[in-house]
């Protein structure tokens, strides 16, 4: 079997986010560049099956700048057995549309049994391209798993929310975007971060996947920074208080 896992970089949760004023895209020069953390459980759920079966190949695959390759070797010492990099200027500030048409075309010369990706990643927050690619693709999609299940022929999982949990299933091949309730990721060990050294990085160019060397569909025509919080209304019980905050609820229908 062959298990196909999404990664990215990101800025680091706890840096300012800020957007370049010249171009609108998020600002990547300052700051920590890491790996989305849902990313690394996509890539742990691919170890964990093949520690139970064996016999299984894992290649991450990402789109990004040259910095990204940190993320590869990253996952090639957790135990990934191999890295695709997509690499190229032209497609610096491509949308989810480019995005997914660079992945998808990755994958279909790949041809893996299992795609696996992370509901959203930290950025951008689109939540979408999972779907894309399972259009791509012509694949079934298992989106947003709490848990996850594959044998030889179907992928399982439940998607649990507040209305339920649902019990899915979808013959392979397929894609599956899964949720932080799966487990953490392991840490990569001495000899894991020795071995990822003699791991082949295959790098694409648009043009090697057949593509138009174009960036973004859609255009950012304005932004502006969110306006600062102001302090709310603060009560004074004068006997009257209830009242007025009951009366504060009721105008807004959250009561």
């Amino acid at each position: 079997m062959k298990i196909a896992v999404l990664v990215k970089q990101v800025p680091d949760t706890w840096d300012p986010r800020r957007l370049d004023p010249s171009t609108y895209r998020a600002d990547r020069t300052g700051g920590e560049q890491v790996v989305d953390e849902i990313d690394e459980r996509a890539v742990e759920v691919a170890l964990a099956h093949r520690d139970r079966v064996g016999q299984t190949e894992v290649v991450v695959v990402t789109m990004g700048p040259d910095g990204a390759r940190d993320v590869l070797r990253r996952m090639l010492a957790m135990g990934a057995d191999r890295a695709v990099h997509v690499l190229d200027d032209a497609l610096a500030g491509a949308d989810l549309v480019r995005t997914a048409e660079a992945l998808a075309a990755v994958l279909v010369a790949e041809a893996p049994d299992l795609v696996v990706a992370g509901n959203e990643s930290t950025d951008g927050r689109g939540g979408v391209l999972p779907a894309m690619l399972a259009e791509h693709l012509g694949l079934a999609l298992l989106s947003g798993l709490t848990s996850i299940e594959v044998d030889g022929t179907r992928v399982s999982g439940t998607r649990t929310n507040e209305a339920g949990t649902a019990h899915v299933h979808a013959q392979l091949p397929a894609v599956v975007s899964i949720t932080e309730q799966l487990p953490e990721a392991r840490v990569a060990g001495l000899r894991g971060i020795m071995a990822a050294k003699r791991k082949p990085v295959a790098r694409f160019t648009a043009n090697d996947l057949g593509l138009a060397p174009s960036g973004a569909t859609t255009r950012v025509l304005t932004a502006a920074p969110r306006p600062p919080r102001t302090a709310g209304e603060r009560l004074t019980d004068d006997g009257t208080a209830a009242r007025r905050l009951a009366d504060f609820l009721a105008d807004r229908h959250l009561i």
